[in-house]
């Protein structure tokens, strides 16, 4: 007897309130805008798309990032689990793409009101320490 498999939706998976809490906060202390997660939803979105003055113009980000900061900030995307990096026959790529709780969030988000809400100060304060004090992901 042959059974059929349903693709797996983002919305299928469930996760811990800790990691949504996580993850939020981590998306609203970036620089980074909504239209830029849900280009990367679509299709994987390289590193210079997003730096200097083209992030500001594509509408990915708030200001001028430098690459370095640019990168840095799209990897801490990736450890709380947002993000993940593209990867082609050479290797690992410049681009990245949303996970699938990435993809929960984003649309959440569209459909209230169709940008990153503002963290408060804690939100802000708990990031920093658990991203550059390497405390454990709160």
């Amino acid at each position: 007897m042959a059974t059929s498999t349903q693709p797996v939706t983002p919305s299928d998976l469930t996760y811990s309130s800790n990691t949504l809490k996580r993850a939020e906060r981590a998306l609203c202390c970036t620089w980074f805008k909504l239209p830029l997660f849900i280009a990367m939803r679509d299709n994987s979105v390289p590193l210079p798309k997003i730096v200097g003055t083209g992030g500001i113009q594509q509408g990915y980000t708030q200001k001028s990032l430098s690459e370095q900061k640019t990168e840095r900030d799209l990897m801490w995307l990736i450890t709380v689990g947002i993000l993940r990096r593209e990867v082609d026959g050479q290797g690992i790529t410049d681009s990245f793409r949303l996970t699938p709780l990435g993809r929960q969030i984003i649309a959440k988000w569209e459909t209230q009101g169709g940008q990153l809400p503002q963290p408060s100060w804690s939100e802000r304060l708990t990031n920093f320490l658990t991203r550059w004090f390497r405390l454990p992901l709160l």
